[in-house]
């Protein structure tokens, strides 16, 4: 076992993921998608009748007559948004977070006392699922579309990402002093005093950063909620398959090279 096998793992894992990812984004996800979509082209409706009408009211005085709809010719569809699109997308993401998964449990094996390569890559993948996708979700939940303003684009994108960072960060720092409990204490202690370092660091940048709030009163709950669940369920589906793969991969390997071991020490006492 080394980490080209775990990476290799890890990329396996990962594609599987992405493609389970994509069924589930498929039922639970699309739905609120096409739901939210559909809001927002009933509230644009009125605004495009009456840009329809005064455009109509010109060409009857001679002036030019116009459509906007030729714009839409030659972009892409919502069909191939949610087909070809999402599965794309999906599989390269579910590759990416496998390889660095892969990684990850590499860099680990050995390094949290008495546990196996295998435990350690489950933890890596739980770990990387609280850190990468619940605690941004729980502060920045994803909006549908339609529903953010395109001048706060840019400010939204920065809040996420600096909370994923710290989120980040607050596992690396929780790890290290797990080790650091570890060297003359259980493990059930370094675990609690590492969570309780991560949940410290996190809780604070929950309450210091600033929220984003930016869907209008109007907007249906139940939509909202199905979009923001949905969302998480996808993510979800990938990071348990991606987990349940990587590790019965990894356990393969590990037992294979337990017997080989075994083999020679036989041989050897022979």
């Amino acid at each position: 076992m080394n980490a080209r096998s775990f990476l290799i793992n890890g990329l396996i894992a990962g594609l599987l993921g992405g493609l389970i990812a994509f069924v589930v984004a498929i039922g639970v996800g699309e739905p609120a998608i096409d739901d939210a979509i559909a809001v927002e082209e009933a509230a644009a409706a009125p605004a495009d009748t009456a840009e329809h009408d005064h455009d109509h009211d010109e060409t009857e005085e001679g002036a030019a007559h116009s459509h906007s709809h030729g714009d839409e010719e030659g972009g892409i569809t919502r069909g191939q948004q949610a087909g070809p699109g999402l599965a794309t997308a999906t599989v390269l993401v579910g590759a990416v977070l496998g390889g660095l998964v892969g990684i990850a449990s590499a860099f680990a094996a050995g390094r949290f006392g008495r546990l196996s390569p295998v435990a350690t890559t489950a933890l890596v993948t739980a770990v990387g699922f609280v850190a990468v996708v619940l605690a941004p979700w729980l502060k920045y939940p994803p909006n549908p579309p339609a529903t953010g303003s395109g001048d706060t684009i840019g400010e939204r994108t920065a809040l996420y990402f600096g909370f994923l960072a710290i989120s980040i960060l607050a596992v690396v720092a929780a790890i290290i002093v797990a080790r650091q409990v570890l060297a003359g204490r259980s493990a059930w202690l370094a675990t609690a005093v590492g969570g309780a370092v991560y949940l410290a660091v996190v809780g604070v940048a929950f309450a210091v950063m600033a929220p984003i709030d930016e869907v209008p009163s109007s907007f249906p709950a139940n939509t909202l909620f199905e979009f923001r669940v949905g969302s998480l369920i996808t993510q979800a589906a990938l990071w348990l398959v991606l987990g349940v793969v990587l590790t019965g991969l990894v356990n393969r390997a590990w037992n294979r090279d337990v017997d080989d071991l075994a083999r020679r020490d036989a041989a050897a006492a022979l």
